[in-house]
């Protein structure tokens, strides 16, 4: 039996991403990922849903054992907000269990280690924030990192070439 192709129509509001951070993957080398919920006010939600956000600077800390906050990051206020509007860099309560607190906890005691946010995004019509457990790359690393990368595209550009002349 076949599978029934399903049709492309168009996006689903409701799951999509707001924001990446695409310097936590230069700075960081990223070892563990997590989704965690976030609470939001109802202009924070508004101001998500235009598309608006910035992960750049942001971090995630603990305040007490059971408590993890994410810092830093950037939603400006919603544009048609009225005295209930957010400020843009408040604090933010992540919403995981127990069981990961406890596994973060002790995963960032290292000297080094740190919770970036990695990506924003809405899945089934809620916010969520995909947090990593990252390491601080030295200078060195991401200029390796970078060279790699660079020298794989020239492989692949070589290869696509040699299989065109074949062709």
């Amino acid at each position: 039996m076949a599978a029934k192709k399903q049709k492309k129509g168009p996006k689903d509001p409701n799951n999509h991403v707001v924001a990446t951070n695409r310097r936590a993957r230069h700075d960081y080398e990223i070892l563990d990922r997590y989704e965690a919920g976030l609470v939001l006010t109802g202009t924070e939600v508004k101001s998500l849903r235009e598309g608006q956000a910035a992960l750049t600077d942001g971090f995630a800390s603990f305040s007490n054992p059971t408590e993890m906050w994410l810092e830093q990051v950037h939603i400006p206020e919603y544009l048609n907000g009225t005295w209930t509007n957010h400020s843009a860099r408040r604090k933010r309560k992540l919403l995981l269990n127990h069981r990961e607190l406890d596994k973060i906890q002790r995963q960032i005691e290292g000297k080094g280690y740190t919770v970036v946010p990695l990506q924003l995004y809405f899945k089934d019509g809620r916010a969520k924030v995909e947090i990593a457990i990252a390491k601080g790359k030295r200078e060195f690393d991401k200029r390796e990192t970078l060279r790699r990368k660079q020298d794989d595209r020239e492989a692949q550009r070589a290869m696509r070439q040699r299989n065109r002349g074949a062709a």
